[in-house]
């Protein structure tokens, strides 16, 4: 994959560049606005973004939501090592762990965990809830290190381009 990657990526020029760059900071931004940003015509800027997306650079479009206003407001880091490494054992982990709706991100890691969470809660109850009823009885955990967020200093989904 490293390569396929490698590939797709020589052939970004400086316009289709240009193009993501300006989709991540604003998503819902018109054709029309967006070819006159990168110095197209409307239709050979929408021909490129169609191209980004059946290329797969574009994966889709959201709405990036506020936690704090919908109640989700604890933001929870929390690192599993399982029992045991196999793949049978990843894998068994890795479908139990994409059912959990409050588990944002979960990835394979190396060093002391195996793998590294990122969880959205309403306060701690619901937190200790997520841990104790869920996480810990995923198949093969073994424990469990949490780290609560006391502030988000940077997030962000945007690449550098």
């Amino acid at each position: 994959m490293g390569d396929k990657s490698k590939n797709l990526g020589r052939a970004l020029d400086r316009i289709d560049r240009h193009i993501l760059s300006c989709l991540q900071k604003t998503g819902r931004i018109s054709y029309t606005d967006l070819a006159e940003r990168v110095g197209l015509s409307t239709s050979p800027c929408m021909e490129r973004v169609k191209r980004l997306e059946r290329d797969g650079f574009i994966t889709g479009y959201h709405a990036h939501l506020n936690p704090d206003l919908l109640g989700y407001d604890m933001l929870v880091f929390v690192e599993i090592s399982l029992s045991y490494q196999s793949e049978d054992a990843f894998e068994r982990f890795s479908r139990a762990v994409k059912e959990l709706p409050y588990v944002l991100e979960c990835h394979l890691v190396s060093g002391d965990a195996d793998y590294l969470l990122k969880a959205r809660l309403q306060d701690m109850s619901h937190y200790r809830e997520l841990l104790g009823d869920m996480l810990l009885k995923l198949p093969g955990v073994k424990n469990s290190k949490s780290y609560v967020v006391m502030e988000s200093v940077k997030e962000s989904m945007q690449l550098p381009l």
